[in-house]
């Protein structure tokens, strides 16, 4: 079958209720005046990543399941409103939602309700063939039952990518995503030693490229046996919002690598993303361009900004 989608993403539909607080963690208080209000909006990890694959003019396509519920007509909404194809499979257990809390300096907690899936769930194989059949690469976000799916991409003989989000490096849950992925995002949150961690992903599994992000640090990036710094991209416009920046920077980052270009370039073009995503508030879905993300990538390349020297890279035996 001839390919028709640059990148199916499966998994990580669903409504995020975004409540603005005072600080993180949050001080027990009977109550709080909450400004500028409390939003319920669709848009979780795989949501995001479509809009921002598809902002970036790579033809998307998202499978999920989703309920007959409110929450479902919201996901489905954002899907027409940006033009993104969705296969939505019916999920009597609901939509998935959660509720984030943002606290002033942009961080996040988000606080997600664990009964919207059952352990029988599966995506249809069937449709999991006929699509990635039609697709150049997979994305597929961790949520369940996308662990599933996984062995059904390998013999479409799709590429595949993965965000492991905050993996600690020892929850059996995302080995096999970390493990069947040809590119392995991961945050350095929750990691102790992100290179050990980045270097053994890469030596059992098939992952060809790992990228640690590190949020205000930048990200680390191991490809060809080197473990590179990327440093951060200061954004046009103030920070004010960290949700959905790791989802920008993995949208980026494949924009590049599916064109063919160098892991270095793809990372810059993942931190321009993930910078452009820290400006838009969580209560909105904004997506940077590709106009917009070239231009900034040929500026941070004509100025001062030196996103790689031989300095950031570190040896074999080095640690991030």
């Amino acid at each position: 079958m001839t390919t028709h989608i640059d990148v199916l993403v499966l998994g990580g539909a669903g409504v995020d209720t975004i409540v603005h607080v005072p600080e993180l963690p949050l001080p027990f208080s009977d109550s709080y005046m909450i400004r500028p209000g409390i939003t319920a909006r669709a848009g979780q990890s795989g949501d995001f990543v479509a809009l921002g694959l598809t902002a970036l003019g790579l033809r998307t396509h998202h499978l999920d399941m989703i309920g007959d519920d409110h929450e479902g007509e919201l996901v489905r909404a954002l899907h027409r409103d940006h033009g993104i194809p969705l296969t939505a499979i019916p999920q009597p257990a609901g939509t998935k939602r959660a509720v984030n809390l943002v606290g002033s300096d942009g961080r996040r907690l988000s606080l997600y309700d664990d009964t919207r899936s059952r352990e029988s769930d599966r995506l249809p194989e069937a449709k999991v063939r006929e699509l990635a059949a039609a697709s150049r690469h997979a994305h597929v976000v961790i949520t369940h039952p996308c662990a599933q799916a996984l062995p059904l991409l390998r013999e479409a003989g799709v590429t595949l990518s993965t965000d492991l989000h905050n993996w600690d490096g020892v929850n059996p849950y995302h080995e096999p995503f970390a493990l069947e992925a040809d590119v392995v995002f991961v945050s350095t949150t929750a990691l102790t030693d992100p290179e050990c961690t980045m270097r053994d992903i890469a030596s059992r599994g098939r992952a060809r490229i790992v990228v640690a992000t590190a949020g205000a640090e930048g990200a680390y990036l191991l490809a060809d046996g080197e473990v590179t710094h990327v440093p951060t991209i200061t954004p046009s416009a103030p920070v004010v919002d960290s949700n959905g920046a790791g989802d920008a920077f993995a949208s980026g980052f494949l924009l590049g690598w599916l064109n063919g270009e160098d892991p270095r370039r793809c990372a810059l073009y993942g931190a321009i993303a993930g910078a452009h995503a820290c400006t838009v508030p969580s209560t909105r879905t904004d997506a940077v361009t590709r106009a917009e993300l070239l231009a900034c990538a040929a500026e941070a390349e004509l100025t001062s900004v030196r996103p790689w020297t031989a300095e950031d890279v570190r040896p074999a035996d080095g640690h991030v």
